[in-house]
């Protein structure tokens, strides 16, 4: 039983077998006992005694519920719950995703002061210019959702080295240690193939979906930050809503113009 113990059913409840094991199971997936493999028909219905047609029911109702995944071949497997994100606004991630009912917090990998002449370029400074560079795992209910990465000119930034960036947002904490409110800026979305050790962090199957999103982040025509987020196409979306008066772009990019 996957080395967890059972919760035996009970058969004096006026709850029906089915739905009883299907708030069972979602315990479990909550839990998060069930994220490697969900168990096939035969083996639940011998681990809570009940009969095939019980456990048809409640994987049914987990199924509809969008909680459960079929693959043709492979199996039933816990389905990821998808985040999505609108373009056309100034937004932050993290409350984009709490928002959403998810809490978001991050793994702080790089937290300090470095220099490169390329990034320095980017936000229109010296070469030689120090920058606060902060990179972090971004999670959503502890499931590991991005890999963000933001350099910002130190002369604007520094004071953002004592922050503590496991439970906040960027956008927040420069408005409150360093005055600087970002209002403006850019995105480009491009499908990647992450390296190994970049799925590896992200907890992805070889094989599996991601996206980049560069972003240029600007505050009263000023280059704040230059930035890229590599993002896991399983869990998360984005949404471009259109009308008669809305206007977007979408930019050709060969190889040779990169």
């Amino acid at each position: 039983m996957f080395g967890m113990a059972v919760e035996h059913l009970d058969r004096t409840s006026p709850l029906p077998l089915w739905a009883q094991l299907e708030a069972e199971l979602r315990r479990r997936m909550a839990s998060g006992d069930l994220d490697d493999r969900f168990p096939a028909e035969p083996q639940l219905a011998d681990d809570y005694a009940v009969s095939r047609q019980t456990v048809r029911e409640a994987i049914r109702r987990l199924q509809e519920a969008g909680l459960l995944r079929r693959e043709r071949g492979r199996g039933t497997f816990v389905a990821s719950r998808e985040l999505v994100q609108p373009l056309g606004v100034v937004y932050s991630l993290f409350r984009n995703v709490e928002a959403q009912g998810v809490i978001q917090t991050s793994d702080v990998r790089v937290l300090d002061r470095r220099r490169n002449a390329i990034v320095a370029t980017r936000l229109g400074i010296a070469e030689s210019a120090d920058l606060i560079y902060l990179e972090r795992l971004r999670r959503a209910d502890g499931v590991a959702l991005a890999l963000d990465s933001v350099w910002m000119p130190a002369t604007v930034a520094a004071p953002l080295l004592d922050a503590d960036f496991s439970h906040t947002a960027l956008y927040d904490e420069l408005a409150r240690r360093c005055n600087v409110r970002i209002d403006d800026g850019w995105e480009r979305l491009r499908a990647v193939v992450p390296s190994r050790a970049e799925r590896e962090l992200l907890g992805l199957r070889s094989g599996s979906a991601a996206f980049a999103v560069d972003r240029v982040g600007r505050a009263q025509g000023r280059t704040i930050e230059v930035r890229t987020t590599l993002v896991r196409g399983d869990r998360y979306s984005v949404h471009i809503a259109w009308s008669p008066t809305a206007r977007y772009a979408i930019d050709i990019e060969t190889d040779s113009a990169r």
